[in-house]
């Protein structure tokens, strides 16, 4: 072969490379703030689904592709979850994991039903979310009325209490989950005995431990998150208040032990993760966590495997659909049938997951511990 004829094929193996199809897909979490420890954990999941993806090498209309993550960050604002949405939209991104937090994804998803690119969050679980109309719109987790519910059933007869006080972090996903448990606790015959509210930033909640210490509740429920979760347990220590305290899966992470500066008692904390595998799936998500903890040197946070499944779900998509253009595997989104790590992802009319599973925690010696695994 001459060098012409070298220097010709050279260029027609460029040019094949060249013609690849890049799909992007965003993840948006926060990945700075108070709670960048959730953010950094999904980016790690969805990282990990792009790179299995890449591995296995994809084929989309017939043609090979290669994905690609774009990684934005939030910070958990929703002044800047819209910025960045727009941001998404104007690089043409194929689809969106995200947000992290029902706060910044609802905003957010105006901006990507506008330009028609499908969303799905792995951790948002405000019933607002999906509740707007938009086609776009999934999640591959429970939302805050299965999980508020199961929370106030497990309040009652799992824990006898039946005098609770509320707090909430006036965030979406706080007074969200806060309301939802109240009216599952009022239905089990239990009652709210002092509501009081806070911020997602506050430090002194003296005062209303204050007031919440006098009226002796048997349980404290708080919708937030472990920035907030961990000085207040602190707090009431502080106050002499050993009462237990619920929560969402804002709080279900070990990180709130950490947070508590060692004031958390065992068993003391009950917490509910929107999601978790039945025994059937066991094997799947041990063999995800180990994967994760070889890849990133740490272990699995929270929501690492739900985002892992919302780029599978994604990717699954636009194979049936034989096109990664939005508005040509959006319908094949909704039409979703795909065995996942954290269980079969099938969506609803609304674009929630269908006979999503709850899990329940304690923790023991600082460290999350499994109760039940319910629907």
């Amino acid at each position: 072969m001459n060098k012409h004829a070298v220097f010709v094929v050279a260029l027609s193996v460029a040019g094949a490379a060249s013609a690849q199809e890049v799909i992007k897909i965003a993840h948006v979490g926060a990945i700075t703030g108070p709670v960048s420890y959730f953010g950094k954990d999904t980016e790690n999941g969805a990282r990990l689904a792009i790179e299995a993806l890449n591995a296995r090498t994809v084929a989309i209309g017939g043609k090979k592709v290669r994905f690609e993550l774009v990684p934005e960050d939030d910070a958990g604002e929703p002044r800047q979850a819209t910025t960045v949405a727009q941001k998404l939209v104007d690089a043409k991104v194929n689809g969106v994991v995200g947000h992290q937090t029902s706060g910044t994804t609802i905003p957010a998803s105006r901006i990507y039903h506008t330009a028609g690119i499908p969303q799905i969050s792995h951790s948002s679980t405000s019933p607002k979310y999906t509740q707007q109309g938009f086609n776009t719109t999934f999640r591959v987790v429970a939302n805050d009325t299965q999980l508020g519910s199961a929370l106030g059933r497990y309040a009652v007869k799992g824990m006898n209490a039946r005098r609770v006080a509320v707090i909430d972090d006036r965030t979406a996903y706080g007074q969200g989950l806060a309301t939802e448990f109240g009216k599952a606790l009022l239905a089990q015959g239990g009652s709210v005995v002092a509501r009081e509210f806070t911020t997602d930033k506050s430090t002194d909640f003296n005062a209303i431990l204050t007031k919440i210490k006098a009226a002796k509740p048997d349980l404290v429920f708080f919708g937030g998150m472990n920035a907030v979760a961990g000085p207040m347990l602190r707090q009431m220590k502080q106050l002499g208040m050993n009462t237990r305290m619920m929560g969402g899966d804002g709080i279900c992470s070990d990180e709130i032990a950490k947070l508590s500066g060692g004031a958390m008692a065992d068993d003391q904390v009950v917490c509910a993760e929107a999601g978790g595998v039945e025994p059937s799936g066991k094997a799947g998500m041990d063999a995800f966590r180990a994967a994760y903890k070889k890849r990133f040197g740490i272990d699995v946070q929270i929501n690492a495997p739900y985002a892992y499944d919302a780029v599978m779900v994604l990717a699954d998509a636009m194979v049936r659909a034989g096109s990664s253009a939005p508005a040509q595997y959006l319908p094949q989104v909704a039409k979703s049938r795909y065995k996942g790590v954290t269980g079969p992802v099938a969506f609803d009319k609304f674009g929630d997951i269908r006979d999503g599973t709850l899990t329940l925690y304690t923790f023991k010696g600082g460290h999350r511990t499994l109760l039940a695994v319910t629907k």
